[in-house]
């Protein structure tokens, strides 16, 4: 429970002051804690917590936290699990997209922490599971590195349409269409060639 309270509340200090600004006290204060040390036993330091709070609030890296499990799934359920994980990014994440670019910004070293811990996470497993694919006869032989950045980039104007520019979902498709004509045409075009 505590655990879960420290999380909540650097995700509020962190969104609100950005990484430099908020600090191990301000985020003890906001937890009710009468401590800051007590910090210290859940997260080895400030950046530890950060990368924390990122995957907490970010939905799709959970969803490659047990790859073997996930190696072991047909491509139509793999990719809908992505998918939905990815379109789960909603607006009501906002507040993380703001402190993730914000940051991302202002220190190029956390838009690194960030991509290693999360989109590098998801692009390092996408890639495995398409290469095992293509081992398997299932896709014909590829760039894996180029299919995987190609089905996270089909969804990005729909996360970002629902989470920045509504105008670019202003057509009215929803994110369940999206996802199943992205899956339908990704899957259409690696298949194996007769």
């Amino acid at each position: 429970m505590r655990r879960v309270e420290i999380l909540e509340a650097a995700f509020e200090e962190f969104s609100a002051k950005g990484y430099k600004g908020a600090t191990i006290k301000s985020i003890a204060r906001s937890a009710g804690l009468q401590s800051p040390a007590l910090i210290y036993h859940y997260f080895p330091d400030k950046e530890a917590l950060f990368d924390e709070v990122l995957e907490t609030h970010a939905p799709i890296v959970g969803v490659v936290s047990d790859p073997e499990s996930m190696m072991k799934l047909p491509p139509e359920k793999v990719l809908r699990v992505m998918g939905e994980a990815y379109l789960a990014f909603d607006g009501s994440n906002t507040q993380l997209m703001k402190l993730v670019i914000g940051e991302a910004v202002r220190r190029p070293e956390v838009a690194e922490a960030f991509i290693k811990g999360g989109p590098g996470r998801v692009l390092e497993f996408l890639r495995n599971y398409l290469k095992h694919q293509v081992e398997n006869g299932r896709f014909r032989p590829h760039d894996v590195r180029s299919s995987a950045r190609s089905f996270i980039g089909m969804l990005m104007p729909q996360v970002v349409g629902n989470v920045l520019f509504p105008g670019l979902v202003a057509d009215g498709l929803t994110d369940e269409e999206h996802l199943t004509e992205v899956i339908d045409t990704f899957l259409r075009g690696l298949e194996p060639e007769s």
